[in-house]
């Protein structure tokens, strides 16, 4: 599965694309200018993804690669 599948799924399952994400983590205290906080680990992420929309780990890394600048749409 590609980075943007992923992203995808993700979209379809939360409603939320890569900027969404990226808005709902700064509204959580995770992001900053759509960047991850300095000391927030991956399993922050995660925890917050799992907990708040249902994602499993797969996606709720994909979307830490997102926040950490690793990966973008696209890929």
């Amino acid at each position: 599965m590609s980075f943007q599948a992923y992203l995808d799924t993700i979209e379809n399952k939360t409603g939320l694309d890569a900027d969404g994400l990226r808005k709902a983590a700064e509204a959580n205290g995770l992001a900053e200018n759509g960047k991850l906080k300095p000391g927030t680990k991956a399993g922050d992420v995660v925890a917050w993804l799992k907990a708040e929309h249902d994602l499993g780990h797969g996606h709720a890394m994909a979307v830490y690669a997102l926040l950490s600048g690793k990966r973008k749409p696209g890929d």
